[in-house]
């Protein structure tokens, strides 16, 4: 049963014979029913009070939450760019790993084709050397017949010569 301060002020109490003092007995529930009204009115204060506290705090929990949840898709986010760049970074180095390759390749089959051009260039300076001597024998060959059938001439002219000679 709930007791207001309505119910101390309007509380009377049956009067006997040598019972208490009346103005006593009426100053005390004034002053306790004061102070019971005191205490009401604070206690009311102290729920709202306690309603704002909670409504704080759920806010509190909310923005809590909020600021948990942002953190992880946060954290996902950054873990994700990582394995993104992770990813990346293997494509990228694979990818120069393939060039390199290529131009290995390229190179290598580059110096397979000028190591085949400098032997053809051998080859083919050995077989103009072989020419050029041939050619050469032949001209000398050749001077060397000239020289005879010259000398052959020649001789054939002192001998025409000694005879047309007056004698």
């Amino acid at each position: 049963m709930k007791i207001t301060p309505f119910d101390v002020h309007q509380q009377q109490f049956k009067i006997r014979f040598r019972g208490f003092d009346i103005r006593e007995v009426d100053a005390f529930l004034e002053r306790t029913a004061d102070l019971f009204d005191e205490l009401k009115r604070e206690n009311e204060n102290l729920k709202v009070e306690i309603q704002r506290l909670r409504r704080q705090i759920q806010g509190h929990l909310d923005r809590e939450q909020t600021i948990k949840r942002a953190m992880v898709n946060s954290q996902k986010a950054l873990d994700q760019m990582k394995e993104n760049a992770r990813k990346s970074g293997e494509i990228i180095v694979a990818e120069a790993e393939v060039a390199a390759e290529k131009i290995l390749h390229r190179a290598h089959n580059r110096l397979v084709q000028l190591h085949e051009d400098i032997s053809e260039l051998k080859r083919q300076r050995l077989q103009i050397e072989v020419q050029i001597h041939s050619v050469l024998d032949a001209h000398a060959k050749l001077l060397e017949l000239s020289k005879e059938s010259m000398k052959a001439v020649d001789d054939e002219e002192s001998k025409i010569m000694v005879l047309k000679q007056p004698r």
